[in-house]
């Protein structure tokens, strides 16, 4: 079995990625206004059923698809070229000095929503690449003249095509016409208890033709309302049951409750891992592509958390297994690793299993598919004694499944769970992005993300500079967008490779990755990027891998590992 870790990305371009970015920082979407009874959606064909009637797309950019749709049997799909951005727009008349919500639900590419000739202010907003459908939503309100507003959709100049469905221009009535309005919803139906821990309960549910949103009640009291199929109830005391119902909603009004669910929390468990306040992370690899061969047992000492890569997808989707390559590593037995997982524990290191990898398969993008990963992964944990599990998907993942997914192993696992992930630096460009949500929706369980500071050409730093992997200012100006976007300075690290050969490109020496380090803990050491504060309980740092560390005669281990676990 021949695996690399190299990966090969393109960079976005420059001007691109500096204007996504930086409004991605600063973007604050705009929720939809209160409707009367008496308004309606004023768009027409809004679903795309009848094709591209009504709407005019520039550069013969648009056509209608049957997949993906987010309801009915067609949605648009805009696929940029060249100069075109492929805008699609439709005339919609409306009524002067009034106030409509506009909104679409969308998928796919960079994707912009907007208005033009509101006799006021135009509006848009837009969302970086979804793998998922999201909703775009803003308000506008119309000059006292205004009868007629264009209504737009459109991608980005060289981006991936776009979907979109649903588009509403919900307000009172400017008698062009219009499709039919929104009933009221079903009870959703399917609810059930994904995950539990000692104070919080997560929930699931079918999702319900034509609703735009859920209400999640404990014990006849609204807790949250959501726009997804899943959510979590926190605040919870330990051992308690709870009961839970759930209503659709859209325009038209508010489903009757959903049948009901208990959950029941986890007893009070003991303190969480005991992980050091800094910590090291390495890649054991289960393979042998030229690097030293390694026995869990001679992994550095300096490594406090050892992934070990990868576990394998399975017939069943979402569910993963680990097969442990005797053949490859010298007649290693599954018993003698296991052994060596039991002693690892003892000296107080921190073992889980990598899912993923540069050639992984695995996909959780539905409710079945999050049980099975969850169920799954607690399996192997118990076969093998893993503390936990550390995602490495770098060809998509679902943030609402994924979320479900760890979220239920969490309440089967426990408070004692390590999770790690290891984006890649696109990944975690902005809080839109889908990993970089999943890591803030469970950032109360979340041990650490390293993300791969490797194979990455240039991107963009939390300041909208454009810089070149290699540098310091390449790992600081990066580390600041997690750090400034949500996640804890202790649920950081710097994941770098540990030789030249380790990855295709963005090696850098040791005293380069200690230099970032100081930089952000301490604010010494920097390049020309200093960031505007510092960041002392930042977790560490990573490497792939133990093994490359290790034909290298363990060169970063040695400089890296004494510096972390020096920081105060």
């Amino acid at each position: 079995m021949s695996i690399s870790r190299a990966h090969r990305r393109f960079a976005r371009p420059a001007r691109l990625l500096a204007a996504a970015v930086a409004s991605a920082l600063s973007l604050t979407f705009l929720g939809a206004g209160q409707a009367s009874a008496a308004d309606v959606n004023n768009a027409r064909n809004a679903g795309f059923e009848s094709g591209l009637s009504n709407w005019t797309c520039s550069a013969n950019s648009g056509t209608t698809v049957s997949s993906p749709v987010r309801a009915g049997a067609a949605a648009l799909k805009g696929t940029p070229a060249g100069q075109d951005n492929a805008r699609c727009s439709q005339t919609v008349a409306v009524r002067p000095s009034s106030t409509y919500s506009l909104s679409a639900w969308v998928q796919g590419g960079y994707t912009y929503l907007g208005v033009t000739g509101t006799g006021t202010t135009d509006v848009s907003t837009w969302t970086p690449d979804s793998a998922s459908w999201k909703q775009l939503s803003t308000t506008f309100t119309t000059g006292a003249s205004t009868t007629s507003v264009t209504v737009y959709t459109q991608g980005w100049y060289g981006q991936a095509a776009y979907f979109a469905d649903d588009v509403s221009v919900f307000g009172p009535d400017g008698g062009g016409g219009t499709d039919p309005g929104p009933t009221v919803p079903a009870a959703p139906a399917g609810l059930r208890v994904s995950g539990t821990t000692s104070s919080s309960v997560s929930l699931a549910w079918n999702a319900v033709s034509g609703a735009t949103g859920y209400n999640v009640y404990r014990s006849g009291t609204k807790v949250t309302a959501v726009s997804g199929t899943s959510a979590t109830v926190t605040g919870l005391s330990a051992a308690t049951s709870y009961p839970f119902q759930v209503t659709a909603t859209n325009a038209a009004g508010e489903s009757p409750k959903s049948a009901t669910v208990t959950g029941t929390t986890n007893t009070t468990t003991g303190p969480g891992p005991a992980l050091p306040k800094h910590a090291v992370t390495g890649y054991w690899q289960n393979f042998n592509n030229g690097a030293a061969v390694q026995k869990l047992a001679d992994v550095q000492s300096q490594y406090d958390i050892i992934a070990v890569a990868f576990a394998d997808a399975t017939g069943t989707p979402g569910a993963v297994t680990f097969n442990l390559d005797s053949a490859g590593l010298n007649g290693y037995t599954v018993d003698q690793f296991k052994a060596d997982i039991r002693a690892k524990q003892a000296a107080g290191k921190k073992v889980v299993v990598s899912v993923g990898g540069e050639r992984g398969t695995v996909a959780v993008n539905d409710a079945a598919s999050a049980a099975n990963f969850a169920n799954s992964v607690y399996a192997l944990m118990q076969s093998y004694g893993f503390d936990g599990v550390d995602i490495d998907l770098e060809n998509g993942l679902n943030a609402t499944y994924m979320t479900q997914a760890l979220r239920s192993l969490s309440g089967k696992a426990g408070s004692s769970l390590i999770i790690t992930m290891a984006p890649q630096t696109i990944d975690m460009q902005s809080t839109s992005n889908s990993y970089f949500q999943t890591a803030l929706n469970i950032k109360d369980i979340l041990t650490v993300v390293n993300m791969q500071y490797y194979n990455s050409g240039s991107m963009l730093g939390c300041d909208g500079k454009v810089y070149s992997q290699g540098s310091v200012d390449f790992l600081t100006a990066l580390a600041c967008i997690q750090l400034e976007g949500g996640l804890a300075p202790s649920q950081v690290g710097l994941g770098l490779p540990a030789s030249p050969r380790g990855a295709g490109s963005g090696y850098v020496s040791p005293t380069i990755v200690n230099n970032a380090l100081a930089c952000l803990t301490k604010g010494t050491n920097c390049g020309s990027f200093k960031p505007s504060r510092t960041y002392p309980d930042l977790r560490g740092a990573m490497t792939w891998s133990t093994n490359w560390d290790a034909t290298a005669g363990n060169a970063w281990s040695n400089a890296v590992g004494p510096y972390v676990h020096a920081l105060s």
